[in-house]
């Protein structure tokens, strides 16, 4: 008998990847130019020099130290430049001990949601949020509760939190910037969620870990800052990737971070170890470690993508599209000009724009819009978008 909860998460794949593989398909038929692909956040500008050279340096040493195992947790000397790393950004004070090393964010958010539950336990997610959290979570043997959207400023509806809130909740999870919305929580909203926690863990006599989804931490625009999350709320894991800070999403590289304020840290990092070698999650890629390490204060070029925000959520607006601005990420998350967003998605689909539903990020009536793309895919786009607009006024 075949795992029927893994049979379901297989033959069923997420919309976006069935829309990246179909945007594949498509531009064979009818040319790279013809199709507007704004699907996946597969970012679109290089990465930053600063790898290259780090790779092409790396690539000196003996093959046995590049090519070898490191410790399951990660090579030691890769963790503690990662400490100092952070420590410099945020004045804290981490070691080498604090850092998890992972094959990017997704084994960071599985291991760690694999770590804290207990069969029955309930995590709490937002709307929008991003639809694998469903799967590691249900994975882990607990279930998925969904804050509704705040559809004004896609900041947290508190009351609605509050409500979902009990004494099987192990742990929330938050994304900021946030995909699908490009919204980032503000400091008075991290605020109120730290106290909101801190009640409740004394109600409910246990810890309530907050798991920080942060792989657009560096991707902000309008000198808008991101609050680290641990100086707000001590029972916080930092779920990291540098898929988009320094544009390597197919190397798979990140890492967990558990405070030492944390309850229980050093049993929880123990548990996020016994996760991570559970789930086959160990010696993260060696050459990649080793690289963000020389890198861990080098972004890729920002810039780029608030270019490409601009044109794209000035233009969609001036279409009448409506869309929140997005304060870091990369995605517009614009209204559907139907209620139905997937059959807005199969409209501009026969225009051959390929944009997101929102039903799978638990929020109706939206389409995501990645627009870490070439800005000529905009340019020629607009005029494509305009015609769909025509269609339905």
């Amino acid at each position: 008998m075949l795992n029927e909860q893994m049979y379901e998460f297989g033959s069923k794949s997420s919309v976006i990847r069935e829309l990246f593989a179909y945007g594949l398909e498509r531009k064979k038929i009818v040319g790279e130019d013809k199709v507007y692909d704004f699907s996946i956040g597969n970012p679109s500008i290089p990465a930053p020099v600063e790898v290259k050279q780090a790779i092409l340096a790396l690539l000196e040493e003996p093959a046995e130290r590049l090519h070898g195992y490191s410790p399951a947790s990660g090579d030691p000397e890769v963790r503690a430049a990662l400490a100092d790393s952070v420590n410099r950004k945020f004045g804290v004070h981490y070691t080498a001990d604090n850092f998890y090393m992972t094959v990017g964010a997704a084994a960071s958010l599985s291991i760690s949601t694999k770590a804290l539950t207990n069969p029955g336990d309930e995590f709490i997610t937002f709307a929008p949020y991003f639809p694998e959290y469903a799967v590691w979570v249900e994975t882990a043997g607990a279930r998925l509760l969904v804050t509704p959207a705040d559809k004004e400023k896609f900041q947290i509806d508190f009351e609605a939190f509050e409500r979902l809130i009990g004494p099987k909740t192990r742990g929330v999870i938050t994304n900021s910037p946030n995909n699908p919305s490009g919204v980032v929580y503000s400091e008075d909203t991290i605020r109120r969620l730290a106290q909101i926690l801190t009640e409740k863990q004394k109600e409910y006599g246990n810890p309530i870990y907050l798991i920080t989804d942060e792989p657009y931490r560096e991707i902000v625009y309008d000198g808008v800052e991101v609050p680290f999350v641990p100086k707000y709320y001590k029972n916080t894991l930092v779920c990291y990737s540098y898929s988009k800070s320094l544009s390597l999403p197919g190397e798979r590289i990140g890492y967990i971070l558990v405070p030492d304020e944390a309850d229980e840290a050093k049993r929880v990092m123990a548990a996020v170890a016994g996760a991570g070698r559970a789930l086959g999650y160990v010696c993260a890629p060696v050459l990649f470690q080793r690289v963000v390490a020389r890198c861990t204060d080098v972004t890729g070029d920002i810039a780029a993508y608030e270019r490409n925000r601009e044109l794209l959520y000035n233009g969609l607006t001036a279409l009448g599209y409506e869309c929140v601005r997005p304060q870091g990420a990369f995605y517009l998350f614009v209204k559907a000009l139907e209620p139905d967003a997937k059959a807005f998605s199969d409209r501009a689909k026969k225009h051959d724009v390929l944009v997101v539903p929102s039903d799978s990020f638990g929020c109706e009536g939206y389409v995501r819009i990645s627009y870490c793309v070439a800005e000529k895919t905009i340019r020629d786009a607009l005029p494509v978008f305009a015609e769909i607009m025509k269609e339905y006024r």
